[in-house]
């Protein structure tokens, strides 16, 4: 079974003298592979949640249904926690611009971005509170005081840790769907 989600379209490793490689624009894609970092953890969350549905089958089979049942409730929860987790990241189309993170998924227009540009800064390790110096992909949306945004990738979240030529190519391949789609 293909999973969409994990991967970015072959078709823009490939096509180095289009910029925007892909046939259907208005389709919400990640232009960047998740990183390994990304897979891993959500594959041991996986595994977690494997042992739980034994678990419940277990208790199911020599208790009550009702135990079986908040155990197996536990095991969907972690699945759905996976699969948010490999769904994380930056995603793009012809409406605009998705940063998906954990709970929460905010969307901007095209016509809301003023800039989307490259920064060199302190930047979380992994998402975790120590920062280190890095790069970061920065949304600059119009009308918005000059505040701080979160960036949306930087060179040591779980994309690209240790990945650094992997994120030049994510955010270029951001930049370029900006300045296809902004207006002006």
């Amino acid at each position: 079974m293909p999973l969409p989600f994990l991967t970015a379209d072959r078709a823009f490793e490939t096509a180095d003298d289009v910029a925007l490689p892909y046939d259907d624009r208005d389709r919400w894609r990640r232009p960047y592979r998740p990183g390994p970092w990304r897979v891993g953890a959500a594959a041991i969350v996986l595994l977690l949640a494997s042992f739980v549905l034994f678990a419940a089958v277990v208790i199911a089979a020599t208790a009550s249904v009702s135990s079986a049942g908040m155990v197996f409730a536990v095991a969907l929860v972690g699945i759905v926690c996976a699969l948010r987790l490999l769904r994380m990241g930056v995603w793009v189309s012809a409406r605009g611009l998705r940063h998906v993170v954990f709970l929460t998924t905010r969307t901007v227009p095209w016509e809301q971005v003023a800039s989307v540009r490259t920064v060199q800064q302190p930047v979380r390790w992994l998402g975790l509170p120590r920062t280190v110096q890095g790069q970061a992909l920065l949304l600059v949306r119009q009308g918005r005081s000059a505040g701080p945004e979160a960036p949306l990738l930087t060179t040591h979240n779980a994309d690209f840790l240790g990945r650094e030529t992997a994120f030049d190519r994510a955010a270029d391949s951001v930049e370029v769907w900006a300045d296809e789609y902004r207006p002006g």
